[in-house]
């Protein structure tokens, strides 16, 4: 719900309409019965918006997680550090991710490039990750939009990148 608070305070970010289309994907993929996996972020500074337990810590409703559907709880940037993260995938067999969420540059980014980096097959859905602008070490501004195209344009060595409605489409299709 940090994301959330920001948004609601007027700072700029990419894909305004991202819940809907993370709303949509987690649809798409209950309704096939395809596993789910949840990341929560808890960062370890008690000052942080992003603190488990506190309002900005709480899940946006758009990525509710439901009984049986795994979380793991993620104190770095990369989902995969210090979670278990890719001995439950491995263990379950999994070999392809479907990776949606926040921030694209952050989170998002590390998790997808350790997720190639350990030899998964990674998707991104370009509508339902976004992020917020960024002030490089020289001072140059770079908006929401800028970065999230850099970033999916970095990531796409890593990942494919699709759109919502190709995975939806996919997904429907069987």
């Amino acid at each position: 719900m940090e994301f959330a608070r920001r948004t609601a305070a007027g700072i700029p970010r990419s894909n305004p309409d991202a819940e809907t289309a993370i709303a949509k994907v987690i649809a798409a993929f209950r309704a096939r019965g395809l596993p789910i996996l949840h990341i929560h972020h808890d960062d370890p500074n008690p000052k942080s918006g992003f603190r488990l337990g506190t309002p900005g810590g709480e899940v946006m409703p758009c990525a509710q997680n439901l009984p049986g559907e795994a979380v793991f709880v993620k104190q770095g940037s990369s989902a995969f550090a210090g979670t278990g993260l890719a001995g439950h995938l491995q263990g379950a067999g999994l070999t392809r991710l479907v990776i949606i969420g926040a921030a694209v540059n952050y989170c998002v980014a590390s998790t997808v490039r350790m997720a190639a980096d350990l030899g998964f097959s990674v998707v991104v859905v370009q509508e339902a990750v976004f992020g917020f602008g960024v002030t490089g070490p020289d001072g140059a501004v770079h908006g929401p939009e800028t970065v999230l195209s850099v970033t999916l344009g970095t990531l796409s060595e890593f990942a494919t990148i699709v759109s919502v409605t190709a995975m939806t489409e996919v997904l429907a299709a069987g």
